[in-house]
């Protein structure tokens, strides 16, 4: 059985729960969001066994300094989750996104060069399972408007805010 290491600790929008192969991140998610987070890692880790541990590699420091305001504290964290090739490059192209700013679904699909692409880029934007670090937050409406986020609009909205993104909302 496959063993990864998970950390939970409170942030401003929730209990964060952080998970770690030892070496990169696995999944982020809120504790709401929990059972998500592991149908998601049982279909990529094969049911994996969650061994409590505080701050894998250093990972949860990294994430609570970008909550109290560090906010390049998450740029060189490794992550590596698991997906389809087109969802690992959506993932690849969202962490290129500056903290600070937004884009579209369809702004996105351009620049991965599949420009009519944009329902599978927002597809693979809601199974992001390294939220917060892969910065899928940053993805907002072609109109400006906030979009779906697995966390809540909520929680989207204050990442948004915390990281300086004008928005009209």
């Amino acid at each position: 059985m496959n063993t990864l290491l998970i950390d939970r600790f409170e942030s401003p929008i929730g209990e964060v729960l952080l998970v770690s192969d030892g070496e990169s991140l696995r999944a982020l998610d809120f504790d709401d969001c929990e059972e998500r987070m592991t149908e998601q890692l049982a279909r990529s880790d094969g049911n994996p066994r969650l061994e409590e541990r505080d701050d894998p590699q250093g990972f949860s420091s990294a994430l609570k300094a970008y909550f109290g305001g560090a906010l390049d504290a998450l740029d060189a964290l490794p992550a590596e989750p698991a997906g389809t090739a087109f969802q690992r490059a959506v993932w690849a192209a969202l962490r290129e996104i500056p903290c600070g700013a937004t884009t579209s679904y369809g702004a996105l699909a351009a620049q991965l060069g599949r420009p009519s692409a944009s329902r599978a880029v927002g597809a693979a934007n809601g199974l992001n399972p390294v939220a917060v670090v892969v910065p899928c937050h940053r993805v907002i409406g072609a109109d400006g408007s906030l979009t779906g986020y697995a966390g809540g609009l909520a929680r989207k909205r204050w990442l948004l805010a915390h990281e300086g993104a004008l928005l009209d909302v």
